[in-house]
């Protein structure tokens, strides 16, 4: 995947199309490989936003959820941006909901994939194992409902953080930050239209989790993607990006 990042500051980010803005936002093992289908496809129509969120570059007291917010809060000043609209996978969903909750003014929609301020499984119920290649390959598969989703690339890039003494140990930082940092009675407040796009399938943030989101919010959408993991925009793009078009244009038509 070719594509530029740009620096600014403090900020490194992807910025590619003109018109509405769409800030993604992703997980914690996230790649710019993960939004590469809804970035080429909303890029046509939009000015599609992807800041690098530094997970392994802020300050330990500041490596939590609350910490990547403030940045992504810095950047979207930084940019000027009057009006976006918030997609997120897994932390990167936990992210935009607490971005939400802090400026709500400047927030059109949210959509949410899979992601954490209720309840995950990160990885299952161990930390990926240092060195030992086959149980991260196997717990990197775990995130789709086809386990060949997880390519070589993927998987190797999960191998090199977790045996990275410094990413280890902000990985491990960051996934206790999210699980503690419960947004359950704080969701009403969040008034504006939010679309959850979830997979039927998901082990981390299974669909319960979805319809408890879905619960809890007064104003969202729920789809389910059958045959689809914890992340839904890579397994099923197409469907993914249909389902999210529909709801851009229902939302600019009210």
């Amino acid at each position: 995947m070719n594509i530029e990042i740009k620096e600014e500051g403090r900020f490194r980010y992807v910025e590619k199309g003109e018109g509405e803005v769409i800030v993604l936002l992703h997980g914690l093992f996230g790649a710019l490989s993960n939004f590469e289908d809804l970035l080429n496809y909303f890029s046509k129509t939009n000015t599609v936003v992807v800041p690098i969120l530094p997970l392994y570059e802020l300050e330990v007291k500041e490596t939590t959820v609350d910490g990547l917010a403030q940045y992504v809060l810095e950047f979207v000043a930084f940019k000027g941006y009057k009006e976006v609209n918030y997609l997120g996978n897994s932390l990167g969903g936990h992210v935009g909901l607490v971005c939400t909750l802090e400026k709500p003014e400047i927030v059109k929609s949210l959509i949410l994939t899979g992601s954490s301020g209720l309840f995950e499984k990160a990885f299952g119920d161990t930390f990926p194992k240092r060195g030992d290649y086959e149980f991260i390959k196997k717990k990197t598969e775990y995130t789709f409902y086809d386990p060949n989703m997880a390519s070589k690339a993927l998987v190797d890039e999960v191998f090199e953080i977790v045996n990275n003494r410094d990413k280890c140990l902000r990985v491990l930082y960051m996934a206790k930050s999210a699980m503690r940092h419960n947004l359950r009675e704080e969701l009403k407040n969040i008034t504006i239209p939010v679309l959850l796009i979830w997979g039927k399938n998901d082990i981390i943030t299974p669909d319960f989790v979805a319809e408890e989101f879905h619960e809890k919010l007064p104003n969202s959408e729920l789809i389910f993607i059958d045959e689809c993991g914890h992340a839904p925009m890579m397994e099923h793009p197409e469907e993914f990006n249909k389902h999210l078009a529909q709801f851009l244009q229902r939302i600019n038509q009210k």
